[in-house]
């Protein structure tokens, strides 16, 4: 089974809040493929109140299986990569849209689709080339129906006069 792993680095960054009941959120806001030697969580800067923390690396695994949809996300206006954080926690990362639209669904997780960075759109767009398989829709043929047939399992669409349960 044809698979590629990508490590990526994930910024977050959090704003002060805009009222006294507010409370901080971390938000995905960059992704970096040059992954500094920070620990998660570490602070990187904090200017005016609004700071960015490095949240990590994580693997991101590209499979073959799912290339018509990695391909989807190429084609759209600002291809992207979907993070899900739960409580200040990198949960999952994908670049298949309709996974970043699942993920979204769950009101406990904050999603975010940040731009993929141009290099690994070259490299994804390298790995749907390399295992894209175009599959082919076949229509389903189905049996004709025989009404004279007493072996067809199917009911017969009309019912003789005497089988009626209302009798005209």
């Amino acid at each position: 089974m044809p698979r590629e792993t990508v490590r990526i680095g994930i910024i977050g960054r959090s704003y002060p809040p805009q009222s006294r009941w507010g409370e901080r959120v971390l938000r995905p806001a960059a992704l970096l493929l040059d992954i500094p030697e920070l620990v998660p969580g570490s602070l990187m800067s904090d200017m005016g109140g609004v700071q960015t923390v490095w949240l990590g690396d994580h693997a991101l695994t590209l499979y073959h299986t799912e290339t018509s949809h990695y391909r989807s996300n190429l084609v759209a206006a600002v291809p992207a990569v979907w993070v899900s954080l739960s409580e200040g926690i990198v949960q999952a990362v994908t670049l298949d849209p309709y996974e970043g639209e699942s993920l979204a669904s769950d009101p406990a997780r904050l999603v975010e689709a940040l731009e993929m960075p141009l290099l690994l759109r070259a490299q994804v767009a390298d790995f749907i080339d390399r295992y894209h398989v175009e599959e082919t829709f076949k229509k389903r043929k189905r049996a004709p129906a025989s009404i004279e047939s007493q072996s067809d399992p199917r009911a017969p669409r009309i019912l003789p006069a005497d089988q009626k349960w209302i009798r005209s």
